[in-house]
């Protein structure tokens, strides 16, 4: 891994702002798909392709390579844009996202798309997938790790707990998921719509590590995750707290950004505010 210098951190947050406004540039190409998700997930994307994934955008399909799981396919425009900025293909293809025969459809294609490990779209598969490969690795003794992505919403399926459940009595200490705790869903704040908490309560009672951290803390979100890697013989969590629609500030904290992206005016404000703070990132370097 690369050593995580200021000037390191300073690359980290530069590329998460980019990755950014790659999202806001995408959204309003396509005309539709969500937004805030996306844009509070930018820092932790940035961080697992930019800093602690073994990966090489050259040969997306290298067998040692660690496994990327997307569950909660509707906020893969964050991850496109993290691919685009980390080398897998042309920043321009961003826009099109969600045109027909793009590779960059509205959830996430396996077969079109390289290093793409699943396609995602029902909600609560992701882990019970991810489960499936750390067992797979554990089985052939490799040393590969698989993250999975998921939402807070996404826990309101039943299927993520049995593979809670599975990966906890199989030990897979080589599986991470990683949970964007932004609160909301399209209808509103998860703890009106179907309560979350106590959450990390839950997964202990399930036996796996609990770690907590603000997951817009690149720094932050890094350093947890080298702490839940050195843990052994349990599966482990990170409770990445998140602003929903963080970078941009007229959809910080509103979950009715859930679900819909910006129109041009929007998108130049958004651009506008982003490019502001990629300056000020540089100019404390």
């Amino acid at each position: 891994m690369v050593e995580l210098t200021p000037q390191r951190v300073t690359e980290l947050k530069e590329r998460a702002n980019l990755v950014r406004q790659g999202i806001i540039r995408s959204l309003l190409a396509a005309g539709s798909g969500h937004s805030a998700g996306p844009l509070d997930m930018a820092d932790v994307f940035t961080a697992l392709y930019g800093q602690i994934m073994r990966h090489d955008p050259q040969n997306p399909e290298w067998p040692d390579r660690d496994r990327l799981l997307l569950s909660c396919g509707h906020i893969t425009p964050v991850r496109y844009s993290a691919m685009a900025y980390f080398g897998y293909f042309p920043v321009e293809e961003l826009l099109t996202l969600r045109k027909f025969g793009t590779r960059l459809q509205g959830h996430p294609e396996r077969v079109t798309l390289p290093s793409v490990e699943t396609t995602s779209g029902p909600l609560g598969e992701g882990l019970a997938q991810g489960t499936g490969m750390a067992l797979a690795a554990k089985l052939d003794k490799k040393d590969w790790r698989v993250y999975v992505v998921t939402s807070d919403a996404e826990h309101q399926c039943g299927l993520h707990w049995e593979a809670t459940m599975t990966a906890a009595k199989f030990n897979l200490d080589n599986l991470i998921c990683i949970i964007d705790r932004n609160f909301i869903q399209i209808d509103g704040s998860t703890e009106d719509v179907m309560p979350l908490e106590p959450l990390a309560d839950k997964y202990r009672s399930f036996n796996w590590n609990v770690f907590e951290c603000d997951g817009n803390d690149i720094v932050a979100f890094i350093e947890t995750v080298e702490k839940a890697k050195a843990t052994k013989g349990k599966p482990s969590v990170i409770i990445a707290n998140t602003v929903p629609g963080k970078g941009v500030s007229y959809m910080e904290g509103d979950y009715t950004w859930h679900g819909k992206p910006p129109n041009k005016e929007q998108a130049d404000i958004a651009l506008k505010e982003l490019e502001a703070e990629r300056e000020r990132i540089l100019a404390h370097a």
